[in-house]
């Protein structure tokens, strides 16, 4: 757990730091005007939807987790150094539009990765261990940038924001090669491990699904199931709409700098608020565990996100709207309560599972790709349009998930129903196996 929160930090700050470098001259260096940076941002979107499906896939056939996913990272970081070299609006589209393809299979990979090796009400909690990266690359990115980019300027006649995108690049070429001897594969094929601790992790998620978790579907079994099941579907569009009602993630700098500070400063006040959502998205991750209970604590997020981006449409002072930014921060606890939940919905197919967390996460990255362009310059500083697009969108995905929610309890029902009429018999047929039950 702990390498693969270093590997995922790492993939974040290398995705945001352009959010970084546009504070200090990045745009006007690179001659950018009207749309041109939210295009540059949402280009990475492209390979990085088309990408996931096929990455997954690919993981779950080699079974070599400890290969793909550091050899993706000294991939990215690769474009990254490269990135830094660009000096026109076509240079900066061309790296962003290769990120998104070497990016693409590691999110849904490593969350692939944790579900082979914890059981259904531990997984969230691990989701949430592994994705505080993106707390960390937010808060201690900023603060990293921030030394970078009021150290670095005209070093070796440099611009600052390129030394950005060199250090932190290379940073994860290194981190990446170290990688490849640390990460481990699946319990039944990690080298490193005893043979007596392989069995105990295989046994532990047999018994969790009440079936053999490496019974043999395969990938291509995998992908017909998960594209024929509309679970999966209706999971993937209502994740577009959450993906589009954070969109704000990737324009934090910018609106924390509507608070009128300058560049170090304004970068020192992202920290906080990311600091405040890791510990929320912990404690929101680790009672929905122990309860096993999902939907209602995706909804108490979402909340208090749409209380937020209310208080900034209606007031420009200081204070409150920092305060929102705490509050719009949290709404990522929320969406890893989701990354739990559609794990626990397909934990006995383990083919169809890859496939499902990869089509949730690309086709809700979608859902950023419309975000890129809801926060146009001439809309701040208040962003109230922008604000309120964000709003709709939560209701929206907050609507679709309580129907999955209130779908799932009418499945509990019936099941408990079909055990109690059944007498003297040890296994009841049930929508998707024996004694299962959806978590909701």
């Amino acid at each position: 757990m702990s390498i693969l929160l270093i590997l995922y930090t790492l993939n974040l700050i290398d995705r945001t730091n352009i959010s970084n470098a546009r504070l200090q001259g990045f745009e006007q260096d690179l001659h950018l005007h009207g749309q041109q940076y939210a295009t540059a941002l949402s280009i990475l979107l492209v390979g990085y939807i088309a990408m996931q499906v096929p990455g997954n896939l690919f993981l779950h056939w080699l079974e070599r987790p400890s290969v793909i996913l550091p050899s993706c990272m000294i991939t990215w970081g690769l474009i990254s150094v490269l990135t830094g070299t660009t000096t026109n609006y076509t240079g900066i589209v061309v790296a962003r539009f290769f990120l998104g393809f070497a990016e693409a299979p590691f999110f849904p990979g490593i969350i692939f990765l944790i579900s082979k090796w914890y059981k259904r009400d531990e997984i969230a909690l691990r989701i949430t261990l592994v994705s505080c990266g993106s707390f960390l690359s937010s808060a201690f990115g900023s603060l990293f940038a921030s030394a970078i980019l009021y150290g670095m300027q005209d070093k070796l006649g440099q611009a600052a924001w390129r030394w950005l995108f060199y250090i932190e690049g290379g940073v994860t070429i290194l981190v990446a090669i170290c990688a490849m001897f640390v990460l481990p594969d699946f319990p039944h094929n990690t080298r490193w491990i005893t043979p007596e601790e392989s069995a105990l992790a295989i046994s532990r998620l047999a018994q969790d699904s009440n079936s053999d978790e490496f019974e043999k579907q395969t990938t291509l079994q995998g992908l017909r199931d998960a594209l024929s099941d509309r679970k999966v579907w209706w999971f993937s569009v209502a994740a577009m709409f959450q993906v589009m009602g954070q969109s704000f993630f990737a324009y934090f700098p910018t609106l924390c700098a509507t608070l009128g500070y300058d560049t170090t400063v304004t970068l020192l006040l992202c920290a906080p608020p990311w600091v405040f959502a890791c510990i929320v998205a912990f404690a929101l991750t680790w009672y929905s565990d122990m309860k096993q209970k999902r939907y209602k604590y995706f909804v108490v997020s979402n909340t208090f996100g749409a209380l937020a981006f209310i208080m900034s449409i209606s007031t420009m002072n200081k204070t409150a709207r920092y305060i929102s930014l705490f509050l719009m921060a949290q709404v990522l606890a929320g969406y890893l309560v989701l990354l739990g939940w559609i794990n626990n919905t397909f934990a006995r197919e383990p083919a169809k599972r890859a496939v499902a967390i990869a089509l949730m996460n690309s086709l809700g990255q979608t859902g950023n790709f419309i975000g890129s362009y809801l926060w146009p310059s001439n809309w701040g500083p208040t962003y109230r349009y922008s604000y309120v697009i964000c709003i709709a969108a939560l209701g929206v995905s907050t609507g679709m998930f309580g129907g999955m929610h209130l779908y799932f309890k009418r499945l509990n029902k019936q099941i408990e129903r079909d055990e109690l009429s059944v007498k003297d018999i040890k296994e009841v047929q049930d929508p998707i196996g024996n004694g299962f039950r959806y978590l909701v």
